[in-house]
């Protein structure tokens, strides 16, 4: 195996006294693994933090080894990040792409949103934007997974207007007439998700939102301890 390309850095984990198994998202090959030799030395450490962006070089003699990895700086983010949320919001992002993907599955789609959500925070958005982007990345994120929400049509009625809730069962919108006598059971469905306006309760309800289905569909018994840097983050953005 031989590819040549750019990648946003993801994950580290120790390997052997100095090296690192580092985890990439790339734009065509999706998440990808391999062996950086030296990866927690003085050299390559403010290289390898999540965010930053580097030119990637993988080598395996055969698809099922660990490939070795050479890397090149090439756009570096995460010592932009100063703030509270950036921090919270960038730590959250790499390592739920991380945890979520799986290995050489194409996503160009979401490497695009975490390319620009985190282009977003080295430029020093503020935590409401931070949330927004957030959420927004976790819907394509369930999207590409396969759990995509409907928020098109009411699932009870078919009405395309006042949707105001979402079905934790069926990933459904529901209008709020047809939601109302259910409300305590259905998941408010935030208005800046269907063409509102974005404010910090309608950010807080879209992390209420898709938080539910990542835990029940994507999360589900790995990567558990994620969640509290979520739930810093979520209650950061107002």
């Amino acid at each position: 195996m031989h590819l040549d390309t750019s990648a946003i850095v993801l994950s580290l984990l120790p390997h052997g006294e100095h090296g690192a198994v580092v985890r990439f998202l790339t734009p065509a090959n999706g998440l990808v693994a391999g062996y950086v030799r030296g990866g927690r030395s003085s050299r390559f450490r403010p290289v390898l933090q999540p965010g930053n962006v580097v030119a990637l070089s993988l080598r395996a003699r055969v698809d099922t080894q660990l490939a070795a990895a050479t890397v090149e700086l090439t756009r570096a983010r995460a010592a932009l990040a100063t703030t509270g949320p950036a921090l919270l919001a960038l730590e959250w992002l790499t390592a739920l792409t991380a945890t979520a993907l799986a290995e050489d599955d194409p996503h160009p789609a979401l490497f695009q949103a975490l390319d620009a959500v985190v282009e977003a925070i080295a430029a020093g958005a503020g935590a409401l934007a931070l949330g927004e982007n957030v959420v927004r990345y976790e819907l394509l994120l369930l999207a590409e997974l396969g759990f995509g929400l409907d928020l098109t049509a009411c699932a009870a009625t078919g009405a395309t207007t006042d949707l105001a809730y979402v079905s934790p069962r069926s990933s459904q919108a529901v209008s709020r007439g047809a939601g109302r006598p259910y409300a305590g059971k259905l998941l408010p469905l935030p208005a800046f998700l269907i063409g509102g306006a974005v404010d910090a309760d309608g950010v807080r309800a879209g992390f209420t939102l898709t938080g539910h289905f990542l835990e029940r569909d994507v999360i589900t018994g790995r990567g558990r301890d994620m969640l509290e840097t979520r739930q810093r983050l979520a209650a950061r953005v107002g």
